[in-house]
């Protein structure tokens, strides 16, 4: 147990040699050391690696008319490296890693059958501020052109009444927004339905581009 502590301690390691076995021998039955130093280098003589630290500490201790040079005590000897503890990743480093690699691969498939693999219609309506845009101004025309109408016809049949044809104009302005409605719903019914029918067309090629990867 008190050689396990010892060879554990943090520091440096260095391999024994003929040289240090013997100044460990002669230390060990050295009455001027403690009973503890003694104890130590009856310890670390049979050890193939010493730590430096308390091998220093003999040596300091040790009687320095009969004590070897240290530079002559550590001839020979090469250190001792052990290998530091593997660091753990963390479970959210994981899943991040993790989420990484998946779109690594769906990317490097993508490209992979880009060629082969049909192309989706991403076209969604006002998918860009160009179409935003014109989309406002038709309605706010097409709210304008209602209002003349209605103002107009108004007028014509109640004789310039400025209340009558302020109504009129109301009328047609809401006139004109529900149709400006009605041909919008009707728009993207339209392009629904043209997604289903090619949403219905697609098993067969995705089933060819999933066999691809199988076989990839």
């Amino acid at each position: 147990m008190a050689t396990e502590n010892i060879l554990n301690r943090v520091g440096l390691i260095i391999s024994s040699t003929h040289f240090i076995r013997a100044f460990l021998s002669e230390a060990s039955t050295d009455t001027t050391l403690s009973a503890e130093l003694r104890q130590k280098c009856s310890d670390l003589i049979a050890q193939s690696n010493v730590p430096y630290e308390p091998l220093r500490a003999i040596w300091i201790a040790s009687d320095p008319s009969t004590r070897p040079e240290l530079t002559q005590l550590l001839w020979g000897t090469s250190f001792i490296f052990s290998s530091p503890k593997p660091r753990e990743k963390s479970e959210e480093l994981k899943a991040r890693l993790k989420k990484l690699e998946d779109i690594a691969e769906r990317k490097a498939y993508q490209e992979l059958v880009k060629d082969i693999a049909p192309k989706e219609d991403v076209t969604e309506p006002f998918s860009s501020y160009k179409d935003q845009l014109g989309f406002g101004l038709h309605v706010l025309v097409t709210m304008f052109t209602g209002y003349l109408v209605g103002y107009a016809a108004f007028r014509a049949l109640f004789d310039h009444s400025p209340a009558m044809n302020a109504a009129g104009g109301i009328l047609g302005l809401v006139g004109a927004m529900l149709v400006e409605t009605f041909l919008f719903i009707i728009r993207n019914s339209d392009l629904d339905s043209s997604k289903t029918k090619r949403s219905n067309q697609k098993p067969r090629s995705s089933f060819s581009t999933s066999s691809l990867k199988k076989n990839l």
